[in-house]
This record gives C-alpha cells, sequence and structure tokens, in this order.
C-alpha cells in the first residue's frame, strides 16, 4: 500500500477497470496503479478527478487530501464518518476537565522532548561535537514536567524545548550551501525550514486521517488552544511525531546530498519551496520512510511507520474510554 501523489497540473485522474490512472493534459498517462495497492490519493495543485474515481475511492474507503502548489494543507475528502459516539464524549469531557486534559498533554509534551533529544544523541553519536549541554537540558525539561501545574505552565516548557532544540540545528547541517537561521515558519525562508514546514504539513494530513479512523473530533484536543478551524487534537498528536517521521527525513536529506541548495525556488509572499525536482525527491523519501518498519513499544509488533499515527490514536482512545491509564507517547531511541 502507498499514497499516490499527483503533481502534474492539468492532470486528469480517472479509474480505468481496477486500476487508478494519471494523465497528463500534455504527455498523455503517466502513471497506473492497481487501486487495491492505493493506501491514498495526494493532489498537490491542480488535477481533475473524475466522478467514477471518486465513487470509487471513497467506496473503498480512500481518502483524498488537496494541497495548494505551495504546500499548504487544503482538506480531505473522506469516507462515511465515524460512528464511534462513545468516544467522542469520552473526548469531549477529558478535554473539559482540565486535570484529565493537563495528564495527557505532559504525556504529548514529554514524548516529544524525549524524541528531539533522542535526535540529539543521535547526531552526537555520528560526531557532531557540542551537543550535550542542549541533551542535558531537555532532560531536564523533561523532568520539569512532572512539576507543571497549569496547561499554559506546560505550553511554556514545551516551547522552551523546542527553541533550545532548533538551537542546535546549525551544528546538524553538514552539507555545503545549506543554514539554518532558527525555525521559521510562515512563510518559511530557507530550504531547510521549507523542507520542515512541508514535511510537518504531511504529517498533519496523516494525523487527521488517524483521528478519523479511529473516530475523534480531530477539532477538539489537551495541549493545543481550542481555536476556530484549528484541528487541535490533530496538532496534539503530531507533537511526539514530528522529529521521528519529518526532522529526521530532512537531516537525512541534507547530510546525504539527496539535495541541494539550487533546488529550490521563491514562492508566494517572498517565501521558499522546492522546485518540481526536488518536491519529488523528497516525496519519495517520506513515502520510502513511512513504510519503514519498526517495533512499535506498546504493541510489541513490527508496523510501518505510516500506522504508527493510527496506533497511537488508539492508545489515546483506550485511555478515554477507562480501557488504559495513561497515554504512552511514541519514543524512538
Amino acid at each position: 500500500m502507498s499514497a499516490v501523489y499527483v503533481l502534474e497540473d492539468g492532470a486528469i485522474v480517472r479509474k480505468d477497470g481496477d486500476q487508478i490512472v494519471v494523465v497528463s493534459a500534455k504527455s498523455g498517462p503517466i502513471l497506473s496503479m492497481p487501486l487495491e495497492q492505493v493506501e491514498e490519493l495526494v493532489i498537490l495543485g491542480n488535477a481533475t478527478l473524475t466522478a467514477p474515481l471518486v465513487h470509487e475511492l471513497l467506496a473503498r474507503g480512500i481518502g483524498v487530501a488537496y494541497f495548494s502548489r505551495s504546500g499548504k494543507f487544503l482538506g480531505r475528502l473522506f469516507p462515511e464518518t465515524s460512528k464511534n459516539v462513545p468516544l467522542r464524549w469520552a473526548q469531549f469531557t477529558a478535554a473539559s476537565d482540565e486535570g484529565k486534559a493537563l495528564a495527557i498533554a505532559k504525556a504529548i509534551v514529554k514524548g516529544k522532548l524525549l524524541n528531539q533529544r533522542a535526535i540529539l544523541q543521535r547526531e552526537a553519536r555520528e560526531g557532531v561535537a557540542g551537543l550535550s549541554s542542549a541533551i542535558e537540558d531537555l532532560k531536564a525539561l523533561v523532568r520539569r514536567v512532572d512539576r507543571v501545574q497549569s496547561l499554559a505552565e506546560l505550553r511554556g516548557v514545551e516551547g522552551a524545548g523546542s527553541a533550545l532544540y532548533f538551537r542546535e540545528w546549525p551544528k546538524l547541517i553538514r552539507a555545503v550551501g545549506f543554514r539554518f537561521p532558527g525555525r521559521v515558519k510562515r512563510p518559511p525562508t530557507d530550504p531547510v525550514n521549507a523542507m520542515l514546514s512541508f514535511g510537518y504539513t504531511l504529517l498533519t494530513n496523516v494525523v487527521f486521517a488517524a483521528c478519523h479512523v479511529v473516530g475523534f473530533d480531530p477539532y477538539v484536543g489537551f495541549l493545543h488552544m481550542d481555536r476556530y478551524g484549528r484541528p487541535a487534537l490533530v496538532l496534539d498528536l503530531m507533537e511526539e511525531l514530528r522529529p521521528v517521521l519529518v526532522d529526521s527525513l530532512v537531516l537525512a536529506l541534507i547530510n546525504r546530498n539527496m539535495v541541494d541548495p539550487e533546488g529550490f525556488e521563491s514562492g508566494l509572499g517572498g517565501g521558499c519551496r522546492m522546485n518540481r525536482a526536488t518536491l519529488r525527491k523528497f516525496l519519495q523519501s517520506w513515502e520510502d520512510k513511512r513504510r519503514t518498519f519498526v517495533r512499535h513499544p506498546v504493541f510489541q509488533q513490527e508496523v510501518p511507520y505510516w500506522r504508527v499515527p493510527e496506533l497511537q490514536a488508539r492508545i489515546l482512545a483506550r485511555v478515554l474510554l477507562g480501557e488504559a491509564e495513561e497515554y504512552i507517547p511514541f519514543l524512538i531511541r
């Protein structure tokens, strides 16, 4: 199973028997794949889906994600919404209880800090000098999480950890021509931030789908403040996975010379984005990463990375339904 990415502007995506076919307006058919092998359809830019294909995708439970050409997540076409009403009631109840929300949010923040620390430890083992102080400071922040008394204080600890972690990134980038001025989001102003932002956008889509499959309301979270139109639970469940699935991928692409600074261009608003060739490399590496198997520490089985967000959502569901005592984040070493 894999995602199908359509980057060709003006492409037509249609059903041909049991195949999904992507047809370029300029050069004709460019991809054909059995529908049974398709996990998801991702549209980047302008493409047209035929009605028979949409009906078939929905019947098979295959979602469609839409992104702008600049990489902004626009939305998803879902099959029928989950009917798990008891889970949603439990979610709403926990989110309105500051004590329960804080306990879940603490576990999420601990997971993020520990995974950021694990990234720095990996780099230190590979010979990057000067990381020991940051590694110890992140460990101290993990201990501090246990002592916080409010969500506002917890968000402060999470923010301090991210600031500390990204201050070390100039040391982690070893390829010539790349620099990291700090985390810049809207819009990203350099190649490193462009890849990070786009990777986080892809992760948003994956976690959004996981929340939908399990039966959550993606807009009611525990760590992130509720804001109109903001998928708070998606952002919560993303936190521990950012270093695991995106940060490590971006560092690998740069330090293994799989991308180069010339593979980026100016976007709208003066931002930086990947050109088509670099975008294809990024998406291929993203798919390779998602299909890589890893042992899940809670379920004790080998699973591809693309299943980890769903399994984490199911752990949270168990907690909310009273079937487990605490949320256990997904940790790397």
